[in-house]
């Protein structure tokens, strides 16, 4: 039985659980979720995530839900097949990998997502950007992305000259930060580009990019 994913192509969330699916060759059924039907507030989908947000995902008998969570299953369950994104065979990599993990959900992920947020979401919904909360972000953005071009000076990918998990986390939010006017941030830091453009031109998230549009695009 193949891996059922529950969510939208458009959602970050689950563009990033899509890429490590195709990372890994894993063979999946996407069952698209209607947000704006609001069907991931409706009593069968919240049978599978109570909080009411996508992605889900259901394995046999198994239903998880968190994005991150998904994919660090997906690539535990499927270490053999596909890229090796945990590097558990090297302690010392795998270790680096869960690192750079946690700085992606605790220190990229709050500022970029409040400005793809605001950029993108609140159009969406009849309102207007607020610059303030975008202004602030970029400075907190700009903040961790130093702290990238210092370690891209001196390794291919964040967790090593290896592609992983933790770089992975980073396409979904990114590729529609590059949509904005604010592209500088990543582009003036060179070895941040670098790395951009190489991770975003993988395969696997080329594939998931193509369903990736927002009424702005």
């Amino acid at each position: 039985m193949a891996l059922k994913l529950y969510g939208a192509p458009m959602s970050t969330c689950t563009a990033r659980v899509m890429t490590c699916l195709h990372e890994k060759s894993v063979d999946f059924e996407l069952v698209p979720v209607n947000l704006f039907a609001a069907e991931h507030k409706q009593p069968p989908f919240l049978a599978k995530n109570p909080f009411g947000q996508i992605p889900a995902l259901e394995d046999n008998d198994l239903t998880l839900f968190e994005s991150r969570a998904i994919t660090s299953y997906v690539a535990e369950k499927f270490k053999e097949t596909g890229t090796d994104l945990l590097r558990q065979k090297d302690l010392k990599e795998a270790a680096l990998v869960k690192v750079w993990l946690e700085v992606e959900s605790q220190q990229y992920h709050p500022p970029i997502s409040s400005i793809v947020y605001q950029f993108f979401v609140v159009p969406m919904q009849g309102k207007t950007p607020d610059q303030a909360i975008i202004d602030a972000n970029l400075v907190k953005l700009g903040q961790v992305l130093d702290v990238y071009e210092t370690k891209l000076s001196g390794t291919k990918y964040l967790a090593g000259d290896f592609y992983s998990l933790a770089d992975l986390h980073h396409l979904s939010y990114t590729y529609y930060f590059m949509k904005t006017p604010f592209a500088s941030v990543i582009n003036e830091r060179p070895h941040v580009k670098a790395w951009w453009e190489d991770i975003s031109s993988r395969p696997a998230f080329k594939k998931v990019a193509e369903g990736m549009k927002f009424g702005r695009d």
